[in-house]
C-alpha cells in the first residue's frame, strides 16, 4: 500500500518538476565540504564557449581579463568559440558555427562548403554567491546573429567543496524542450509566445523574441576530482533537438550529457562527453589572462645603467650632454629634442621610443641624469611629447629616488616625491639641443583575414611592408607605407553583397588583387598646440588604402581631468584599385564630434561619437573599452547610421570587438607598439569611417597618467 501511494504521487508530478527537485537538491541539500578549487583556474568552458557545462551556462564568471577559445565538435555541429572576460560580471562570446550537413548556398557560389553561422553572446551576473545564496546570471546566446540558435536563460550556482552546482531556466533554443509555461506570461500574453522565423539579413537584435514562448529547465554539477587535473561535469539538457534550424532535427536518447575535462596546464583544457545520449563530443580550450600576464624577461634590453660609486662634482654647464643625450636614447629610449635647466631642476625633452611603461623610462632616466651631475640639481623631469607636441611633465626627487634604490624608503613612500604636470612655457636655460634626427623607417609583416564568406571560410593576406617618415620640423611631417602582397587568396572572394549604398568598402576584393605592390600611405601631418588644454592636427595625401584627401581635427583635453572633447572632418575621394596616385569619381566629405569619457569605474573608458560617415550616412558610434594594469585593453562598438537595415544589408549595422595587447607583453624586448586584433563579422558600407594614421587623443595618451602610476614600481627597473 505505501509503494503504491508512493508511486500514485510521483506520477502526478511532471518529469520536468522531478527535475528540477533533483537539481534543487544538489544546491540545497549537498554537504558543506571544503573547498577544494582548484587555483589559478578559469571556470570550464561549455562546448559553446564560456563558463558553463557541457550545452549550458552556468553563474559562474572568469577572472577579469581572461581569454578563451575553444573548439568543440558532436555531429552535425563544429563549434570555434572566442570568449572574452573584459569585467568580472560581464562575458562575451564570438562564435562561428559550422553545420556540415547543410550546405552553405548554392554550389556555383560556395562550392562544397558547409553552412556556417556567425554569433554573439553575453552574460551578465547579477550577484555574486554569498553563504546561503548561489550567484545569479542572466545571459543571451546569439542575440546579434541571424537567430538560428538565439536564446535566453536565468542561472545560478552554488558550490558545495568540490561541486559545483547549477540550475536554470532557458528560452528558445537552449530551452526547445518547452515543456514549462512561460513565468513571464502573467505580465503579458505576448510572453506565451515566440515569434518563428530567422533575420534574414543577420546582425539584427532578435528584441522581440527575448524571453518568449515556453521555457524548459537546465542544470547540472561540476565535480572536482581529488586528482586537480580532472573535472567530471554531469547535465540536464534544456533542448531536445526536435527544433533544429533547418528541420536538422537530431535524435536524443537522453536529456542527460556526462563528461571529463582534463586540465593539462593552465592554459590547455581537453573535454570528451557523451551528449544526447547517443553522441561524441570532444573539444579543446586554449585559454590565459591577458590582465595578470606578465612580460618575459627583457633580454634584449640595455642593461640599467650603472649607479655611480664615487661622488660627482661636475656642474651641469661643464657636461658632455652630447653623451647624455646618447644614453638617454640608448638606455632610458628617449628621442631627446632639448636638455634645459629651471634652477635646482634639469629636464629632458623628448619623445618615448621604447619603453610602452613610462615609469620605467623615467628610472632609467633618472638613473642616467644622476650618473653625469654633481649636486645643486634636486630634480629631474621629462617633458614628453609626441609628434612635436608636449604631453605631460613627470618629475622625480632625486634624493628621494636614490633611497627608493637603496631600499630606504618604501614604493608608497616614494610615490609622494612624483609630481606630473602640465607642460608650460617657462624661463629655463637651454644645455644642449641636438639636431632632429629627420628620417626614421623599418619594415613588417601584417597579416588580415576576414572569416564566414560564402566563397571561404578564411579569406587572408599576407603582406610585406616598409614603412618610412622624413620630419621636416617637430611639427610637420611626410609618412609613406609601401606594401608587398605575399600571400592572398581574395581572388576567391567572387560574392558582391547586394548594397543600396555608395561602395564604400566592399570593393575589398578589388583593392587587394589589383596590384601586387601598392602603396596604401603617403601623407603629410601638421600638428601644433593651439593651447594650453588643445591640440590640433592637418592632414593631406593618401591617408589608407581606399582614400586620399585633407582634413583637420581638434581636442580639447583637460589636464588633470577623465573626459576629453574632440572634432575631425575630411574631404576624402576614393583611390583607384592599385592604390598608386589615381583616383575614382566618388567623393564625400565626413566627420564627427567624439566625446571621450574615463568612467573612473573598473577603468572603462566610453567614446561616443555623431557624424558624417564615408557613404553619405549620418549617425552615430559607441565605443566601450576597459584597458588593465598592463596595458591590455578590450573593447567593443556599434555604429546606427541613418543607413537603416535594407539598405546596410547584411549585417544590418556596423559592429565589431576588439583587444589591443602591448608587444611588450610578448617580447624579449621592449616596445612602445601594439597587436592589434579586431573582429568584424561583417565588411559593408553603411557606418564606415575614414581610416585616419594618426589620432590625437591617441597621440596625448600620455596625459593619463594610469599608465605611470599604475605601473610606478617598474621605475626600479
Amino acid at each position: 500500500m505505501k509503494q503504491r501511494i508512493r508511486h500514485t504521487r510521483r506520477s502526478r508530478v511532471s518529469a520536468p518538476c522531478r527535475r528540477a527537485c533533483l537539481l534543487a537538491g544538489l544546491l540545497i541539500a549537498a554537504p558543506a565540504l571544503a573547498d577544494t578549487t582548484p587555483t589559478g583556474y578559469a571556470p570550464t568552458q561549455s562546448d559553446w564557449g564560456g563558463a558553463g557545462l557541457w550545452q549550458t551556462p552556468t553563474a559562474r564568471m572568469a577572472d577579469a581579463g581572461e581569454v578563451a577559445f575553444t573548439a568543440s565538435h558532436a555531429q552535425p555541429y563544429t563549434r570555434y568559440n572566442f570568449t572574452l572576460q573584459p569585467l568580472p560580471w560581464l562575458e562575451g562570446i564570438i562564435r562561428y558555427s559550422d553545420i556540415s550537413n547543410i550546405p552553405y548556398g548554392p554550389e556555383s557560389l560556395s562550392g562544397n562548403q558547409s553552412l556556417k553561422d556567425k554569433s554573439i553572446d553575453a552574460k551578465v551576473r547579477l550577484w555574486q554567491e554569498s553563504h546561503w545564496l548561489p550567484a545569479v546570471a542572466v545571459g543571451i546566446r546569439d542575440l546579434g546573429g541571424t537567430g538560428l540558435f538565439s536564446g535566453e536563460y536565468v542561472v545560478t550556482s552554488k558550490r558545495f567543496g568540490p561541486i559545483d552546482a547549477s540550475l536554470g531556466m532557458a528560452w528558445g533554443y537552449m530551452g526547445a524542450r518547452g515543456d514549462i509555461s512561460n513565468p513571464f506570461g502573467i505580465l503579458s500574453d505576448k510572453f506565451k509566445t515566440r515569434p518563428t522565423g530567422h533575420s534574414s539579413t543577420g546582425g539584427e537584435f532578435n528584441s522581440h523574441t527575448y524571453f518568449r514562448g515556453p521555457a524548459a529547465l537546465f542544470g547540472g554539477i561540476s565535480y572536482q576530482t581529488p586528482w586537480q587535473p580532472l573535472v567530471i561535469k554531469l547535465e540536464y539538457d534544456g533542448n531536445n533537438y526536435k527544433h533544429e534550424p533547418h528541420n536538422d532535427n537530431q535524435p536524443q536518447s537522453s536529456p542527460f550529457n556526462v563528461g571529463a575535462v582534463f586540465r593539462l596546464n593552465r592554459s590547455v583544457d581537453f573535454s570528451a562527453a557523451l551528449e544526447r545520449g547517443n553522441t561524441a563530443m570532444f573539444s579543446i580550450t586554449l585559454h590565459t589572462n591577458l590582465a595578470e600576464h606578465a612580460a618575459p624577461p627583457k633580454v634584449l634590453d640595455p642593461p640599467l645603467p650603472p649607479r655611480k660609486t664615487t661622488p660627482v662634482t661636475t656642474a651641469p654647464e661643464q657636461v658632455n650632454w652630447a653623451d647624455v643625450s646618447r644614453q638617454l636614447h640608448d638606455n632610458a629610449g628617449i628621442r631627446v629634442s632639448k636638455i634645459t635647466r629651471r634652477g635646482r631642476e634639469v629636464v629632458v625633452t623628448g619623445e618615448q621610443v621604447r619603453y610602452f611603461y613610462s615609469a620605467k623610462a623615467m628610472g632609467r632616466t633618472a638613473r642616467v641624469l644622476d650618473d653625469y651631475l654633481g649636486p645643486g640639481i634636486d630634480w629631474f623631469t621629462v617633458e614628453s611629447t609626441r609628434e612635436g607636441l608636449p604631453i605631460v611633465d613627470t618629475s622625480v626627487h632625486r634624493e628621494r629616488f636614490d633611497a627608493l634604490l637603496d631600499h630606504r624608503i618604501p614604493l608608497d613612500e616614494f610615490r609622494l616625491s612624483v609630481e606630473q604636470d602640465q607642460p608650460m612655457p617657462q624661463h629655463e636655460e637651454v644645455l644642449y639641443q641636438p639636431k632632429p634626427k629627420k628620417f626614421d623607417g623599418g619594415a613588417s609583416i601584417t597579416y588580415g583575414q576576414s572569416l564566414g564568406g560564402p566563397n571561404a571560410f578564411i579569406l587572408y593576406q599576407i603582406a610585406a611592408n616598409y614603412e618610412a617618415n622624413f620630419h621636416f620640423t617637430p611639427n610637420f611631417w611626410w609618412s609613406g607605407v609601401v606594401s608587398a602582397n605575399l600571400i592572398n587568396n581574395y581572388d576567391k572572394f567572387t560574392y558582391d553583397a547586394p548594397s543600396n549604398l555608395p561602395r564604400v568598402r566592399t570593393y575589398i576584393r578589388e583593392y587587394l588583387t589589383s596590384r601586387r605592390i601598392t602603396l596604401p600611405v603617403f601623407q603629410l601631418t601638421a600638428t601644433k598646440r593651439l593651447g594650453q588644454d588643445w591640440y590640433g592636427m592637418a592632414y593631406a595625401g593618401m591617408f589608407e588604402s581606399m582614400y586620399g584627401g585633407v582634413g583637420g581635427e581638434v581636442l580639447y583635453r583637460p589636464f588633470g581631468e577623465r573626459w576629453a572633447l574632440g572634432a575631425d572632418a575630411a574631404w576624402v575621394k576614393q583611390r583607384g584599385f592599385d592604390q598608386d596616385f589615381s583616383f575614382r569619381h566618388y567623393h564625400v566629405a565626413t566627420g564627427h564630434v567624439t566625446a571621450y569619457i574615463d568612467t573612473g569605474v573598473d577603468d572603462v573608458t566610453l567614446a561616443l561619437s555623431a557624424g558624417r560617415y564615408l557613404a553619405g550616412d549620418w549617425g552615430g558610434t559607441i565605443d566601450v573599452s576597459r584597458e588593465f594594469r598592463n596595458g591590455v585593453r578590450m573593447g567593443a562598438y556599434a555604429t546606427l547610421t541613418s543607413a537603416d537595415g535594407k539598405k546596410y544589408g547584411e549585417g544590418s549595422f556596423d559592429k565589431g570587438i576588439y583587444i589591443s595587447i602591448p608587444f611588450d607583453l610578448m617580447l624579449p624586448r621592449s616596445t612602445v607598439n601594439r597587436a592589434n586584433i579586431l573582429w568584424q563579422p561583417l565588411i559593408r558600407d553603411g557606418g564606415a569611417t575614414l581610416g585616419r594614421r594618426y589620432s590625437l587623443y591617441t597621440l596625448t595618451d600620455g596625459r593619463d597618467s594610469d599608465n605611470f602610476n599604475g605601473n610606478l614600481q617598474m621605475i626600479t627597473q
